[in-house]
């Protein structure tokens, strides 16, 4: 388990947008919290995969693979991401089960560290699957971060009020100050 902070400003959102957060943009420059195995540790701790999984270069480069499918998928289209992330998918398969408390679904690998990277590729699939018009990117120019609408409405812009939102509003404002 790792103790290290996690450094994003958008975190909490379901596993495959989270992984696309692990790039975002601070000062203009873009950060990356995958550029190493410690990073890993820390995305895989704030998603609670951290018991399960023990982060290696083998396994960075795997869900490296499957953000950067994710990314294609979400910032592009379906067209050209769906080869890439049905080669990160191609991993694993789903086992089904019945428990205790009835029907279950067993993830299963050939190699458990692509577990982590199958983890969120399997999860966008089920969040195209339940609505597709709420997986958002941030409508700040300058922001990079995606984000699952769950408002009542569906109208969310932005990934947080707090940064984007005001930024954009500051903005406005300024604009039609300096117009006037």
């Amino acid at each position: 388990m790792t103790t290290t902070p996690d450094p994003r400003p958008l975190v909490g959102e379901p596993l495959a947008l989270d992984l696309l957060n692990t790039r975002w943009m601070k000062e203009g420059a873009v950060q990356d919290l995958l550029t190493d195995v410690d990073g890993l540790g820390v995305w895989l701790a704030a998603n609670g995969l951290d018991g399960g999984y023990f982060p290696d270069t083998r396994m960075l480069s795997h869900t490296l693979q499957a953000r950067e499918a994710l990314r294609t998928t979400a910032d592009g289209s379906l067209r050209k991401g769906a080869p890439l992330v049905d080669a990160v998918l191609r991993n694993g398969r789903i086992r089904a089960t019945l428990t205790a408390e009835g029907p279950g679904e067993i993830p299963e690998f050939d190699d458990p560290r692509w577990g982590p990277g199958w983890l969120a590729a399997r999860n966008y699939l089920e969040l195209l699957a339940a609505a597709p018009d709420r997986i958002r990117r941030c409508a700040h120019e300058a922001c990079i971060l995606h984000f699952y609408d769950t408002s009542r409405n569906g109208t969310r812009r932005w990934c947080s009020m707090a940064a984007c939102g005001n930024r954009a509003k500051s903005s406005r404002h300024y604009t039609r100050a300096k117009e006037s």
